[in-house]
């Protein structure tokens, strides 16, 4: 009984004393705070991170540390493929601290961060014309940077990317029997400096080839009405 009750009053003194702990952790210098953040980044614990960086941000909003902080931070998250928070912090780095030198980097590091959130390009068009509007946005703003053979080579491949989904839309409207909207779709930005003939479309694995196919056909087509639909690109045009 008695050796019960002194464990359960050292678990009552451990949790009393952890939790002392965290209630003690505010009004501390800004090297505390971003040295705290620096450690659970290299630990790879973005959420404390976060956290330490809130800290530094809300108790010291004027503090030199937060420019390096905040580059410090998207830089984290897009390692993590955490592209969406790592574009957060590149526009506060933008807004706030962002000397010409920076602003350029962190503009280069958001094409790249869209760039990198397209692992599967046919699922998000929208994204891709997106990501491209980016493209040419930094190009127009940056001709001469030294990034711009990276941002070249993104745009080439988000330009193949594209052009292949507009191919894969146009042959599925073709299996509808709808030779307007085939044709919609192959005259929409077409990729005229390539020769389709020598692109080699990306290897699809099997897992995702059986319900997605490969853009000529699938196992599901079997599914797809034979019969003209009520509304359709073709039905429109006639009218």
């Amino acid at each position: 009984m008695i050796r019960t009750w002194l464990v359960a009053m050292t678990a009552l003194i451990f949790f009393v004393g952890c939790s002392s702990k965290e209630l003690d952790e505010f009004n501390k210098p800004a090297e505390y705070w971003y040295e705290k953040m620096v450690t659970s980044v290299s630990n790879g614990n973005l959420e404390k991170a976060d956290s330490y960086f809130s800290s530094l941000q809300s108790e010291h909003i004027s503090s030199p540390f937060l420019s390096e902080a905040t580059m410090i931070m998207a830089q984290a998250h897009m390692a993590q493929d955490e592209y969406l928070l790592a574009e957060h912090f590149l526009d506060e780095y933008i807004r706030r601290y962002a000397t010409p030198e920076g602003r350029e980097y962190a503009e280069f590091l958001k094409v790249k961060a869209k760039f990198l959130a397209l692992p599967n390009p046919g699922r998000d068009q929208g994204l891709i014309d997106e990501t491209l509007k980016g493209v040419e946005t930094f190009k127009m703003n940056y001709p001469y940077s030294i990034y711009i053979f990276q941002i070249n080579t993104m745009e080439t491949q988000l330009q193949l990317a594209r052009g292949v989904l507009n191919e894969q839309i146009a042959q599925l409207y073709e299996r509808l029997d709808k030779p307007k909207g085939a044709g919609y779709y192959r005259t929409m930005d077409p990729v005229t400096w390539i020769n389709p003939a020598e692109v080699v479309n990306a290897d699809v694995p099997w897992y995702r080839e059986m319900f997605e196919g490969d853009g000529s056909s699938s196992w599901y087509d079997f599914m797809i009405p034979k019969t003209r639909s009520v509304v359709s690109m073709d039905d429109n045009e006639s009218k």
